[in-house]
């Protein structure tokens, strides 16, 4: 976004002031009234077309500006159409399920927190979502930990830093799509890039949760055997059904576009689905666009594979465009200009520029509590930076999820953190020092940061 101009130059006192204020506007309304993100960026928006014209900026510069930072989203809004198409087929074919049944047959009483880190890592790529994971599968994990007589606090930190591990590393999530496309990034170049800091965080993650569990004989597994048994019940369980992901996964070797591949693979569930299930065209319609709609009996697996169709994405695609135009109005109006020029001096460096942006993405995580902006207003404010350092764009993507998406479910006021404690009934404070894959992320990536390794830069993207 840092290619629009400015048409204003205000004090630094300005716009210090307005970025306080929509901060604030936004953080209250979320934290305080429990608002949907939308209504405060909408207010923040008004705010900046306020700031223009008592500054006498016509309204139609105004409208450019807005016009913009909402096109800049507009590569991630149609990826958002082929997620949800993507994750419907892939229900609708057993893709999903036959995923989450091989996941289920890793639990063993013995390391059940190292296993429970993987079994929700693994569930959490299938789907795409870590607070569906950690509603559906992290429960009946819970559940089973109170029968072993394990420590809830530590279950609930592997099962947190499991499903986010997931989260950032879907093809299929869109924080991750989001984060690629903001900056200009092909979707499967930024997690193979991520993967610099995300597996030393995945092993060490592991390797401690290993230590951490106790070796437990006897246990009672028939929470988990009920659950295997109503999704083997669905008839979406199946071998053909991995077609679609073989496919998603030779396509990305190839260096197929993220978007045609995504097509690809939704093209393929819906053969496999179509040859397993007698779907009319109607209803292959229906589901695409409405989603999947599971109809088992057992709540938990009925609220773990109704998901995905078009319409799931209106919410995220909405706050999208929301927030960039809320975005492409600060830079019209000059606002993040004159903050960066104030702290430009002092990012000369990699290191630098990378320990702002996260710092950046983890504060607006603990005043706002809201990922999407986190990632958005990151990605906004520091892309003009990497450039200058020549830094490739993957560097920016990785940041923003190393330090954005999975920090916020740290944060007890965040939106990730109030759900989670609500449905796992544990308290954030309590499963805090646990989730450790979130806690190495950001650490790890400032870390690289500092010493140059695993830096690209342009002339080495190419």
């Amino acid at each position: 976004m840092d290619h629009i101009q400015p048409v204003i130059k205000p004090s630094f006192t300005a716009s210090l002031s307005l970025a306080v204020l929509i901060i604030l506007t936004i953080s209250v309304s979320i934290i305080g009234f429990g608002a949907v993100p939308h209504l405060p960026i909408l207010a923040a928006i008004l705010l900046l077309i306020g700031y223009g014209l008592f500054r006498k900026v016509p309204y139609r510069t105004l409208q450019e500006g807005m016009t913009e930072g909402a096109g800049a989203g507009m590569g991630a809004v149609f990826l958002f159409f082929f997620i949800g198409m993507l994750i419907s087929s892939w229900m609708m074919s057993g893709t999903i399920p036959s995923l989450i049944n091989a996941g289920f047959q890793l639990i063993t009483p013995t390391y059940f927190y190292a296993i429970a880190f993987t079994v929700t890592a693994i569930i959490g790529i299938s789907i795409g979502s870590s607070l569906t994971t950690v509603a559906t599968v992290g429960v009946a994990l819970l559940s089973m930990a109170g029968v072993l007589g394990l420590s809830p606090a530590i279950a609930a930190g592997a099962i947190v830093s499991g499903a986010f591990f997931g989260d950032k590393m879907s093809p299929l999530s869109d924080t991750t799509n989001l984060a690629s496309s903001l900056v200009g990034v092909d979707l499967f170049a930024h997690i193979r890039n991520m993967m610099w800091t995300t597996v030393p965080a995945f092993v060490l993650s592991f390797i401690i949760f290993a230590i951490l569990s106790p070796a437990a004989d006897g246990a009672k597994m028939d929470t988990i055997h009920s659950f295997r048994e109503a999704l083997i019940e669905t008839g979406l369980v199946h071998w053909v059904s991995f077609v679609p992901l073989v496919l998603l996964i030779a396509l990305t070797l190839m260096k197929v576009p993220a978007l045609l591949t995504l097509a690809g693979s939704t093209a393929s569930a819906v053969a496999v689905g179509c040859g397993l299930h007698p779907y009319s065209a109607s209803e292959v319609f229906g589901i695409l666009f409405g989603g999947f709609v599971s109809e088992t009996g057992v709540e938990a697996v009925d609220s773990l594979l109704t998901r995905g169709g078009i319409s799931s994405m209106f919410f995220t695609i909405t706050l999208v465009v929301l927030a960039l135009t809320m975005g492409g109005l600060l830079f019209k109006l000059g606002i993040v200009q004159t903050l960066l020029a104030r702290v430009e001096q002092s990012l000369r460096t990699a290191g630098s520029v990378i320990g702002a942006s996260a710092a950046t993405a983890v504060s607006i995580n603990v005043l706002i509590g809201e990922q999407y902006l986190s990632i958005l207003l990151t990605g906004q404010a520091f892309q003009g930076q990497f450039k200058k350092l020549g830094l490739a764009s993957k560097n920016l993507s990785r940041v923003m999820e190393d330090a954005g998406t999975v920090v916020n479910p740290l944060v007890p006021w965040s939106v990730c953190g109030i759900f989670i404690a609500d449905v796992l009934g544990v308290p954030v404070a309590d499963y805090f020092g646990f989730a450790l894959f979130c806690l190495f992320s950001p650490v790890l990536t400032i870390l690289f940061s500092l010493t140059g390794k695993t830096l690209t830069y342009d002339r080495e993207s190419a």
